[in-house]
């Protein structure tokens, strides 16, 4: 195995786009659930729409320059 096949980084995703989107798709999958149980198909759909509300807020606030940016990953340890 070649030493860099291996990259090493420091930060994992950790930013305020990321945060965003999974906070906002674990909310929309809660209720989701509950949304299952109940059998309310209506609120099931919204969940889906917020799911997709989730996603596009963290790739625009990634886009805003709140995510993590690539000299920011790169910043690790080459040997």
């Amino acid at each position: 195995m070649a030493a860099d096949e291996h990259e090493h980084h420091e930060n994992h995703g950790n930013s305020i786009a990321a945060w965003t989107a999974v906070v906002i798709v674990t909310l929309a999958f809660v209720i989701g659930s509950f949304a299952v149980m109940t059998a309310t198909v209506w609120l099931f759909w919204a969940c889906i729409g917020l799911c997709a509300v989730g996603v596009l807020a963290g790739k625009v606030l990634a886009l805003m320059g709140f995510g993590v940016h690539a000299d920011d990953a790169s910043s690790a340890d080459v040997a």
